[in-house]
């Protein structure tokens, strides 16, 4: 079996605000860098025979961090473009609420498969799960079936990959949770993949219970929808 540890990037200044997407210069703050040690301190005894990283800053850094917990053990630590974020096209860089009056915004929450973002740069949501996906498997390959390995990359990348493993249709994918540094596990066998967990941050249940809140919404009535790009979690409100 290949035991795969998949990490979304800690807090940014910009998380569950506005949609990054592959803007540079976006590194963690205060809390992300915090969430990525802890993390790293979590999993300071866990033999990791790589860790595989998304290209952009936010998640280099929480890899080298969880890394840098690491003294015992270096694994090595690789980048791969297929694991970095969508690409969202002309809604890169636009704030959540803006973009949640986008007609546009209820094709993603409702049917993700359908969607393409708008400009020349816009990735469709099915290549993005694919490019992911396939990245997961040739590292799975390359790595071999008595592996255990981290993967960092984006909230949605990782419910697309999350999708994937449970046997899922992507428009399913808006039901799954993924907080910022949270740890989903995947074990991938022969047969099957085996989810094992999910949208672990290690936080106490009230962190859970927090969801409840209004604040963090991208919109006025729209505490049903998922947010794009992940959210900011329920730690942080």
């Amino acid at each position: 079996m290949t035991l795969v540890l998949v990490v979304r990037h800690g807090l940014t200044a910009s998380t569950g605000k506005a949609l990054t997407g592959w803007l540079p210069g976006i590194p963690l703050d205060d809390r992300g860098r915090q969430q990525a040690a802890a993390l790293g301190a979590r999993l300071a005894g866990v033999r990791l025979d790589a860790i595989v990283t998304s290209p952009l800053e936010r998640c280099q850094e929480t890899a080298a961090l969880i890394a840098a917990a690491r003294a015992d053990e270096a694994a090595a630590l690789h980048v791969d473009e297929r694991l970095g974020e969508c690409h969202y096209g002309e809604w890169t860089g636009q704030p959540l609420k803006r973009l949640a009056a986008d007609p546009l915004w209820k094709v993603v929450q409702a049917h993700p498969s359908a969607v393409r973002f708008p400009g020349k740069d816009g990735e469709s949501m099915l290549e993005m799960q694919q490019r992911a996906v396939g990245a997961i498997r040739d590292w799975n390959a390359e790595l071999g079936r008595d592996a255990c390995y981290l993967v960092c990359s984006h909230g949605d990348v990782i419910k697309a990959i999350l999708a994937d493993s449970l046997g899922m249709h992507f428009d399913m994918s808006q039901r799954i949770q993924v907080d910022p540094c949270s740890m989903s596990v995947i074990r991938y066998t022969p047969l099957r993949p085996f989810v094992l967990r999910m949208n672990d941050t290690g936080a106490d249940v009230t962190a859970v219970l927090q969801h409840s809140s209004k604040d963090g919404a991208p919109a006025k009535g729209k505490e049903s929808d998922a947010q794009v790009g992940g959210g900011e979690g329920a730690e942080t409100r």
